[in-house]
This record gives structure tokens, sequence and C-alpha cells, in this order.
């Protein structure tokens, strides 16, 4: 049996054991003291510096720790992300304070990966549309477009990109993706057309963001980009919001080539009442909800442990993230 850790740790993930109740005993036979976010909510930053003083290590959920939180938790020691991203994460200000920032990489991609199918099918026969007017009273006659024999552009082929390849493969799709670091290996095994970002953006009738955030890619689908889509065409973004800059989406949507796009995530989450996006009906939006099933909440979570619990334990976890500015795609 594993020796109980002198340690204390708080788990701001909001969904840390919530369709596992394991995770949770686990956790609290491991370490001294668990503290639980109360808020039903990510903690704002001032939430997070009072909390964290006495803390030797953090599950985090999707909440901004920048350098003021690193600075009040003179104990801390790991922050386990919970989930892949760690845009927000300061990973400078965990180099100087020898925290150690670990991720769960490929955990919820088929996850992500099965909501970006279900957005090519959403999107090419207007199903949210023909939902709400039906819900409405109405009976409308939209003609759609079959998604077998379309080019699915993917930007970023990391585990989630794959995922999303494989499937839309199986749907008689032709799959073109653009990456910086292509597994060569994935590439020739499944037939996937590797091009430039200009080709793959111009080619495809659905266009999926599949990048991380970094410096580079920050507002990388702009108006520029936008105007070389194929007339018609699709944006469907499970990445992140950042990546979009969303007043040239409307110029796409309103005046360029685009015909409708389907975003999980937003710059500002949960967006403001007077946001734009919101009643336009052709977009759809969901609510962050790529990585939100309970097979991979079980499997991000028991990660997230396991990381956690070895860093404090004194051992090498498995998926410590470069504390560089570099970040691979999830």
């Amino acid at each position: 049996m594993r020796r109980r850790l002198n340690s204390t740790v708080l788990v701001t993930s909001r969904s840390f054991g919530v369709d596992d109740a394991s995770l949770r005993e686990d956790l609290e036979a491991a370490v001294k003291e668990v503290r639980y976010n109360p808020y039903g909510r990510a903690l704002t930053l001032e939430e997070l510096r009072r909390a964290v003083g006495d803390v030797d290590g953090i599950i985090a959920g999707s909440e901004k720790i920048d350098a003021s939180v690193f600075a009040a938790a003179p104990r801390l020691r790991v922050i386990a992300r919970y989930g892949v991203g760690v845009d927000n994460i300061d990973l400078a200000a965990a180099r100087e304070h020898g925290v150690v920032v670990t991720n769960a990489p490929g955990a919820n991609a088929e996850a992500v990966a099965e909501l970006t199918i279900g957005f090519l099918f959403a999107l090419s026969r207007s199903l949210s549309r023909i939902d709400r007017a039906v819900h409405a009273g109405q009976w409308p006659s939209l003609q759609g477009h079959e998604v077998g024999g379309k080019v699915v552009g993917l930007l970023g082929l990391g585990r989630i990109g794959q995922g999303v390849a494989r499937r839309a493969l199986a749907l008689g799709c032709t799959v073109m993706a653009y990456d910086p670091c292509i597994n060569q290996a994935f590439v020739d095994n499944y037939k996937v057309h590797v091009a430039p970002l200009n080709e793959v953006v111009a080619q495809a009738h659905f266009l999926s963001l599949h990048l991380p955030l970094t410096a580079e890619t920050r507002g990388l689908v702009d108006r520029s980009l936008l105007e070389r889509m194929r007339p018609g065409s699709y944006l469907i973004n499970t990445a992140r919001g950042e990546l979009l800059v969303e007043e040239d989406l409307l110029w796409a949507l309103e005046s360029g080539p685009l015909r409708g796009a389907a975003l999980d995530t937003l710059c500002d989450e949960p967006p403001p009442a007077d946001h734009p996006f919101l009643g336009r009906e052709d977009i759809i939006l969901t609510s962050h909800v790529g990585a939100h099933t309970t097979e991979a909440a079980r499997a991000v979570g028991r990660i997230a442990l396991s990381e956690l619990l070895a860093v404090l334990s004194g051992q090498a976890p498995r998926f410590a993230v470069s504390l560089s500015s570099e970040v691979h795609t999830p």
C-alpha cells in the first residue's frame, strides 16, 4: 500500500472524479489533505492566490495560473493539468519557481475527434437550424450536402487530428493536413495528403483546427487565411478560440467564402450576452465540451492523478511539459 504523503492538494478542476468516484477516493487516500473547487466555475486569479499558500500540488482545470499564483505558492511542486492544453499556465513562471507541469496527452483525443466528425454532419445538413425550426412549429425542407467525397483539411495532425483523419477517411473523404511536425508513419499508413498551409486551406470543403495555441498560432485564422478558403466551405474549431480572429470569421460568413462554422471554443468563455456569434444560424456553438465524455474524463483524471502523485513522491512523471515556449500539437 502506498504511504500517505504529507502533502496538501488543491483540485481546481470541476469535473475531476465526477464520473469516477474512485479518483477522489484514491487521491484522498494518498495525501494528507485535499481541497476541492467550491465555486462550480473556474477560480479567479484572486481566489487562486488565496488558496495556494500552503498547497503542494494542484490538479488544474482551465483557470489561468500566472506568475502571481506561483509567487503566492512557496510550497507548490507540481501542477497536473486535467487535460492537454497548458496555454493557461505561465510556463516561464513555473520554471522560475521550480514547479513541474504535467498534462494528459491523448487521453481526450478520441472524444474531441468524435465531436469534430459530428460537426461535419451538423454543418453539412444544417441540423441545428432544422432542429430549432421544428421546435418552433415549422417544417423546413433544407437541402444539404453529403460528407462522403469531400476534402477535409486539418490544421494540426497530432493525436486529435489523427483521430479525425481516420474517421473522415472511413467516411470516404479525402484528408489533407498541414502540421510543422508530421508523423510520417501515420501519413504513410493512412494515405493522408500533407501539403503547405495555403494549399490545405484552398482545397478543403471542411477546414478543422487542431493546432496548439502558441505565439505563432495565435490569430492564425484571420481574414488573409479565410479569404483563401473554397467558396461554400465550412470552418470547425475544437482546439483553442484564440487561433481564430473572431471578427474576421464574421466577415468570412457575411461577405467571404464561408457557408458556416462550428465552434466548441471561443476567445471569451462563456461569451458575453452581446457576443456577435450568438443568434447566428450559420454558426454552431457548443460550450467547450469536446473532451466531455465519461470515457475521456476517466482517462484524463487517472493520468492527472498518477502524474501528481509521482512528483509528490519524488518520482519522474511520464508527461512532464517542456517549460519552454514550445508546445507540441495535442
